[in-house]
């Protein structure tokens, strides 16, 4: 395994998972929720009186912020190899996963594992396993 040294980006991969676990911190501390995203959306497909406002608002945020970015100058680039079945596959496999895991990757990794749940460090665990296997078969297995 090498490392691509011209993509390699600490500082803002740091920046970044600072501002995730800033916001994730503080929606625990004022508002007493996890930000798992899944979590989220889905409360905002069955919404109850009162628990609508800071679910879209923290929606609304991660549109937002890649818009603002976007808006800056700066280009975002981004490469997706799939086909639309593929893609369409993938993201009902993810959906279907998070429903089983109760939870997604956020909660259970950002907010879960910070909370030292065990249930947290399974599903993380099970979510890390399975993506290693999916990359092991993807670019090995089946050679894409």
């Amino acid at each position: 395994m090498t490392i691509d040294w011209i993509a390699f980006t600490p500082w803002s991969a740091v920046i970044g998972g600072a501002i995730i676990g800033v916001a994730a911190a503080m929606l625990a501390l004022v508002n007493g929720r996890v930000a798992g995203i899944s979590g989220i959306v889905g409360g905002l497909l069955r919404p109850h009186a009162g628990d609508i406002g800071w679910r879209f608002a923290f929606v609304a945020g991660l549109i937002a912020a890649p818009t603002v970015y976007a808006l800056s100058g700066t280009s975002l680039t981004s490469t997706i190899d799939g086909s639309y079945p593929v893609l369409i596959a993938a993201g009902l496999l993810v959906g279907v996963g998070t429903r089983y895991a109760g939870g997604c990757t956020s909660g259970h990794g950002v907010c879960g594992l910070s909370r030292l749940s065990p249930r947290s460090l399974v599903a993380t665990c099970a979510f890390m396993a399975a993506g290693f296997a999916t990359v092991y078969v993807v670019r090995h297995a089946i050679g894409g």
